[in-house]
């Protein structure tokens, strides 16, 4: 991989908001001070509120207050309604996600859907797993995925639920995307961390990933069981690079296996 390749990788991954977004609270009460958990175009807030949902512009934030904890959900679960009826998300994939405040703390939860419009951001898992000889097994995404449709991705790479711990979700993600379970796997490592931040068709895409390896032993290959992969494919490296450069993968994807790629370069 060159220096100008990533570089060029690093910057569509770490992008402003087109156009600006205002920080997006979230208010309980009277007795904490607002937690920001996301992000808004002015134009959409505008909107919310005056459909009657607990918006308010509080001129540094636009504010979603509620009176108390117990009120969180309903009014969380009000305002995805709204977007979604108004066109302003897709259909409801009936997932909650966690909403967090600046802190990683988990304050409420939200449908899937309606993320990016809110500019909320997410946790992601992503494994890569290699063969026995090094080769590496990708995925082609199906054809019908909202996003990245044919475009091909690492072994596996899911969002984690609210309520749910990295762990779980790489178990849970790993046995839907690739027919595989984790405790079959050897070497499983995690390898780093980074976020991705841009603008996305459905809004503003804030995304905390974290990335992990592992070896399939001789015998065991990926299967999709969830009908959201096109295929796997086995890659030696050589092969892999010449795909990266050729933009074949998700951006995600591509810094996910830039990073390996970095990493095992003494192998």
């Amino acid at each position: 991989m060159t220096a100008a390749w990533l570089e060029r990788l690093r910057e569509r991954l770490d992008q402003p908001p087109a156009p600006p977004r205002a920080p997006l609270a979230l208010a309980v009460g009277g007795a904490t001070p607002p937690a920001v958990i996301g992000s808004i175009e002015a134009t959409l807030a505008l909107r919310l509120a005056a459909a009657a949902l607990p918006l308010r512009d509080a001129g540094d934030a636009w504010r979603i207050e509620v009176p108390n904890a117990a009120a969180i959900a309903p009014t969380l679960a009000a305002i995805a309604q709204w977007l979604q009826a108004n066109g302003c998300a897709g259909a409801s994939r009936n997932e909650l996600l966690a909403v967090a405040d600046g802190a990683g703390r988990s304050v409420g939860a939200i449908e899937r859907a309606v993320v990016r419009a809110l500019g909320i951001a997410t946790q992601a898992v992503h494994l890569i797993v290699r063969d026995e000889r090094g080769q590496v097994w990708i995925q082609q995404r199906a054809f019908d995925k909202a996003t990245d449709p044919g475009r091909w991705d690492t072994t596996m790479g899911g969002l984690v639920a609210a309520g749910e711990s990295n762990a779980q979700a790489l178990a849970r993600e790993t046995w839907e995307e690739a027919g595989l379970r984790v405790e079959a796997l050897c070497e499983l490592a995690a390898f780093g961390r980074f976020t991705v931040r841009r603008p996305v068709a459905d809004g503003y895409m804030v995304e905390h990933i974290e990335m992990f390896e592992a070896v399939a032993p001789e015998g065991l290959a990926p299967l999709n069981q969830d009908g959201e992969v096109e295929r796997f494919e086995c890659v030696d490296r050589a092969a892999l690079v010449e795909r990266l450069h050729a933009d074949a993968f998700t951006l995600e994807a591509a810094m996910i296996l830039a990073r390996w790629l970095e990493r095992r370069a003494v192998d």
